[in-house]
């Protein structure tokens, strides 16, 4: 089963999306990260957006793929001026997690809002499966 979910994030914003269960034998991939800005065409952005295991204490634009608590990244640019189109750049990994995403958003060069939309599998988990998943998640809290 897949299950989307969608919003907009301010400049500095984050947001849990809740999929944590009592027993942990539900697990989830994402299979479709997408970014669109709220007002194309209007004005310049540029937009970092990042989904975590944990969630994040400071929102900023760097992108470090060494952090084990990162699932995926996103840029987006987007210029009113037809010589520079929107480019696009996004990367997820094939992970499966049981426990609570968050998703942060920051505009490098403005104040700007972008929508994300985001597409999880929905994967049973064993109890062995889901023991070990919990505990590589609670391993990631103390190694960022």
């Amino acid at each position: 089963m897949i299950k989307s979910f969608r919003g907009l994030l301010k400049d500095g914003g984050q947001e849990k999306i809740p999929l944590h269960t009592n027993d942990g034998r539900t697990g989830y991939r994402i299979v479709k990260f997408q970014l669109m800005h709220d007002e194309p065409g209007e004005e310049q952005a540029e937009h970092t957006v990042k989904v975590y295991k944990l969630k994040q204490s400071t929102i900023d634009n760097t992108i470090n793929f060494s952090d084990n608590t990162l699932l995926a990244a996103g840029y987006i640019m987007e210029n009113p001026n037809n010589a520079y189109p929107v480019s696009k750049v996004i990367v997820f990994d094939n992970e499966i997690f049981n426990q609570d995403i968050y998703i942060t958003q920051s505009d490098t060069i403005g104040s700007r809002a972008c929508n994300y939309y985001i597409e999880l599998e929905e994967v049973r988990l064993g109890s062995l499966e889901a023991t070990v998943v919990t505990l590589k998640d609670m391993r990631g809290r103390n190694t960022t």
